[in-house]
């Protein structure tokens, strides 16, 4: 089953794609590791992307899709696949429809307030990069790392100005690919707000029917 996970910043992503994986043993494929692989094992797109990084300008839209393109056509996927952060546009939909077939596209909701709270309760420990969750994932010692004892701070973007440009920003390039997967009948939308083992027993459950 080859899966598409959508959501805006903070509605757990991650998490979500990360425990699938689990389940399901199917690779767990984002963009932003594929970005890294490629340019650290300096293919050929690497290169191409990496000069692109370096000089701060965004990576065409046509470099990350044949990275995309390749990396859905490995050994690893035959059995399906996990993508979080990808497709962002109607075009890379359009593009990886044209090579794999998508079975469900997941769509994990939640409203902007909770979103706001969710981010910015989020830690992170300024020596080993450890991330923590005032809620979910606390520290022993307050605003202590568990495992260097470093102190912890609040990444500028997840302060609540930032999270809400974030916002906008997503829903700018998001919306119009909801609607697409939707009107394709491929859209199973999933209650983000419950605690992460909820939210991923929901998203489980869209993808096993």
């Amino acid at each position: 089953m080859n899966i598409i996970l959508l959501g805006p910043p903070g509605v757990g992503k991650g998490t979500v794609a990360s425990k699938l994986k689990e389940k399901l043993s199917f690779p767990h494929i984002s963009t932003g590791d594929m970005l890294r692989e490629n340019t650290a094992n300096k293919t050929e797109l690497g290169v191409e992307a990496k000069n692109f990084m370096d000089k701060g300008i965004l990576v065409p839209d046509e470099v990350v899709i044949d990275m995309m393109k390749e990396r859905l056509q490995r050994d690893d996927c035959k059995k399906g696949f996990i993508l979080d952060g990808f497709p962002r546009t109607i075009n890379q939909a359009d593009q990886i429809g044209e090579v794999v077939k998508i079975d469900k596209v997941v769509n994990l909701q939640l409203d902007d307030d909770n979103i706001v709270k969710r981010l910015s309760r989020r830690r992170l420990c300024k020596k080993c990069g450890a991330g923590y969750h005032l809620d979910y994932i606390k520290p022993k010692k307050e605003n202590k790392c568990d495992k260097c004892d470093t102190e912890l701070y609040q990444r500028e973007d997840d302060k609540p100005e930032a999270i809400k440009k974030r916002l906008e920003v997503y829903r700018e390039q998001t919306v119009p690919l909801i609607n697409y997967y939707k009107e394709k009948g491929f859209l199973v939308g999933v209650d983000g707000s419950g605690t992460p083992s909820e939210v991923l027993e929901l998203a489980f459950k869209a993808v096993s029917y």
